[in-house]
């Protein structure tokens, strides 16, 4: 039985790890989440706004323990993850309609036949899990072989995902579909739900999903009607595609303006893409035309060194000061900030970069306001510019040492000082505020 002090102490640092985890590459998420006691883990698991892929990798590797507290998750809604109605809201609606039973019959439909009317009605995934519903022969091999051949439409695909119930490697290989058109309706549907369901973590969604534009816009997909990514999830897809682009094209400008070129015309993955364009090998650029979503797509990615000193004016020297001098109540320091970025004195990156304690500079709460859900902060911009710029900080300081990311989930709950003095001190006093 754990004492109130080691309650209290269990409950700071499971917030303080939640709040990392949003930064860590897959691995050493995983490592984290079996470094925690039991206390600690019962408070992440049940308390906290998890990332997605944290979600995953609990759901996947984690105990029974571990399956009931993230039911009992308010932020979770006893679903691996919040977002649109899932298989049983579709399975609740009427069964297959007198037309589509003409067509199909009663069943059991063959592989090849189940094929073949996925993707005559595939377009949205209503009529193909009716068609899942309905007494059918799947096999994975043959399933493959057709989508490998002539890629499945986008709402076949989801349903897959939704209902049949393949193997993750499957899963993983219906996200490839560089032997069809790059984009098309609803084409990023079935990559959102993957993650949404718990499926594949946001790594595995870039290390899979082809051809690379198509990961490179769900780095940074459009606003737009219907399922998209959710503010955090959008971030945490963001912090992917970088761990796969900044090791390979790091801060040189030339990489970066060659990406949008050469990504049309590539049909391989995005990993594939980034290292023939560090090799100095890169594909041609092809026939294919200019696309202005996919250039802003690359141009939120790439680094932005402008962004990253002060410009000298004394208003913007004033609000940067300000960060490190927390206010008489959260309420003013929230308006504070909130309005120094309206005018532009500051970005997301500088408060992740100049406020203390590091702990409240890494909770947009404690900048922006307490909105009750990380979803509805009116500020989107600034979240995704700290999001990147903690991104880049974690990996300069602690890359893939989780024994480093160990330390620095110890350290933070009782830090007073900004994020770039506590790396330094984990990292022996190696400082990574001056780090390009």
């Amino acid at each position: 039985m754990a004492t109130a002090e080691e309650d209290r102490a269990g409950r700071r640092l499971a917030w303080c790890v939640a709040h990392l985890l949003r930064h860590a590459p897959q691995q050493v998420v995983a490592d984290l989440l079996e470094r925690l006691d039991g206390t600690t883990r019962k408070y992440l698991c049940r308390d906290q706004w998890l990332p997605a892929s944290a979600v995953t990798l609990l759901l996947r590797h984690g105990t029974d323990t571990d399956r009931h507290y993230i039911a009992r998750n308010p932020h979770v809604v006893g679903r691996p993850l919040p977002g649109l109605p899932g298989p049983a809201r579709y399975a609740a609606r009427p069964g297959p309609s007198p037309e589509l039973l003409r067509e199909t019959g009663p069943g059991p439909l063959a592989p090849d036949e189940l094929i073949r009317l996925l993707r005559r009605h595939g377009r949205r995934p209503r009529v193909p899990l009716t068609l899942l519903g309905i007494p059918h022969l799947l096999d994975t091999q043959t399933l493959l072989r057709e989508h490998a051949r002539d890629p499945l439409p986008p709402g076949a695909v989801e349903a897959l995902l939704l209902v049949g119930a393949l193997p993750r490697e499957v899963c993983a290989a219906l996200l490839d579909a560089r032997t069809g058109p790059t984009y098309g309706r609803n084409w990023h549907r079935p990559a959102v739900r993957a993650v949404r369901t718990g499926l594949l973590t946001c790594d595995e969604l870039v290390a899979r999903v082809a051809p690379a534009p198509r990961t490179l816009l769900l780095g940074h997909l459009p606003v737009g009607r219907g399922l998209r990514w959710s503010l955090p999830e959008q971030a945490e897809m963001q912090s992917a595609v970088q761990r796969v682009l900044r090791p390979l094209l790091g801060e040189d400008p030339r990489l970066w303006a060659e990406l949008p070129r050469r990504a049309p015309a590539f049909r391989g993955t995005l990993p594939e893409l980034a290292r023939t364009l560090a090799a100095g090998t890169p594909p041609p650029p092809g026939a294919v035309r200019h696309d202005p979503a996919l250039a802003r797509a690359v141009r939120h990615l790439a680094p932005d060194a402008a962004s990253a000193e002060p410009t000298g004016a004394w208003e913007r020297e004033l609000a940067l000061v300000s960060l490190a001098v927390p206010m008489e109540t959260v309420e003013e320091d929230v308006r504070w900030v909130r309005d120094c970025l309206d005018r532009g004195l500051l970005t997301g990156a500088d408060v992740v970069r100049h406020k203390v304690p590091a702990c409240w500079a890494l909770d947009e709460d404690q900048w922006l306001g307490d909105i009750g859900h990380p979803d509805r902060h009116d500020r989107p911009a600034a979240v995704l510019a700290a999001r990147a710029e903690a991104d880049r900080l974690f990996d300069a300081a602690l890359g893939d040492d989780a024994r480093a990311w160990w330390r620095a989930a110890r350290a933070l709950p009782d830090f007073a000082g900004t994020l770039p003095e506590l790396l330094a001190r984990v990292t022996d006093g190696d400082s990574v505020s001056k780090r390009p």
